[in-house]
């Protein structure tokens, strides 16, 4: 494994595998397995759980890891081509990124979608162009639509959680005062389609997900024998559910456009997750979320506070399944290094 940008890249089987490292690691600790080894981590944006997860995996297995934040601590990142840079950033990613690769075995950076512009966003330009700049292992760490990491940890919250391979899952749009990226469903619903599921993506009127990434879990739902299907009709959609995934993201129908989008979320007020909702679920249908979450906005405390709620383990899974990519992408190459 050369670097972990997209469980797509894995396929299933691989995956499976990957997730048996991490059950093993977490039953059998290695603590000197990358005595030696350096991560190196980017974050063009706020963390809490990656951060402090891919942190902790590396002191776990021996290595040591330094944190960029850029304009925090350290320069402002200019990612634009051709860019006078006359204005706030002080150093471009062409030069920064190969500078920090070359003080790390590995490296991990998080890169938001602008925002702005949804065929960009789409076309990942920031991620691909630090993928091109960057000659150690890259780990992806959220990029503008994709989330490979919170994907790991959430198949295997699933597995720990009894969820059957064909098991209904629903992926639900929640309420959120912002427009947020479309990273984590993106991730999500791949990942369950990638795994088997029958999978639901429910929203309301303006939030479908765009063609390109239903086409990506399509073909991954028509390789594995899964399913997937998108509606606003709530009732059908939880009837029998496994597992509901809740989750915000912006209006693609307005996409970029702020007041567009407040007009439209401003009747949406009952998309907050409740119990009343899992009224025809299967009673032991768990509710899943990648925090952070918005209490009583997008999940009602009854929920996140009640016996549904797998939130946490979750949460923690994302340390056990970290410490693996790491493992896989570092532990070999320290091996060859030393027989070298």
């Amino acid at each position: 494994m050369n670097g972990f940008l997209d469980l797509a890249d894995l396929g299933r089987d691989a995956v499976v595998d990957l997730l048996a490292l991490a059950a093993r690691l977490k039953e059998k600790p290695e603590p000197d397995a990358l005595a030696g080894r350096t991560l190196g981590l980017v974050f063009f944006n706020p963390s809490l759980r990656t951060l402090a997860s891919m942190q902790a995996a590396m002191a776990q297995l021996g290595g040591h890891s330094f944190v960029i934040t850029p304009g925090s601590g350290s320069w402002d990142l200019e990612t634009g081509d051709g860019v006078v840079m006359n204005g706030k950033a002080a150093e471009h990613i062409r030069e920064g990124i190969p500078v920090l690769a070359s003080y790390c075995d590995a490296l991990g950076v998080r890169a938001f979608a602008e925002g702005r512009d949804l065929a960009a966003d789409l076309a990942e330009p920031t991620f691909t162009k630090i993928a091109a700049l960057c000659d150690k292992p890259l780990v992806n760490l959220e990029s503008a639509v994709n989330h490979p990491c919170q994907a790991l940890a959430d198949w295997k919250t699933l597995d720990d959680l009894g969820v059957p391979r064909r098991g209904k899952f629903v992926l639900s749009w929640a309420n959120h005062p912002r427009a947020l990226p479309l990273a984590v469903p993106a991730a999500a619903v791949h990942m369950a389609a990638l795994r088997g599921m029958e999978v639901v993506v429910l929203r309301p009127e303006g939030y479908a997900l765009p063609e390109p990434i239903m086409k990506k879990a399509r073909d991954a739902a028509a390789a594995t024998g899964g399913s997937l299907v998108e509606t606003d009709d709530r009732e059908a959609a939880l009837a029998g559910a496994h597992v509901v995934y809740a989750k915000e993201w912006g209006s693609t129908a307005h996409y970029g456009d702020a007041a567009a989008e407040a007009r439209l979320r401003a009747s949406l007020d009952g998309w907050t997750l409740r119990e009343t909702w899992f009224a025809k679920a299967r009673p032991d249908c768990r509710l899943m979320h990648c925090l952070p979450v918005r209490r009583n906005v997008a999940v009602a405390d009854e929920l996140l506070d009640g016996p549904r709620s797998a939130v946490l383990p979750q949460a923690h899974n994302r340390l056990v399944v970290q410490r693996a990519v790491l493992h896989r992408l570092l532990a070999s190459r320290g091996r060859a290094a030393i027989a070298a």
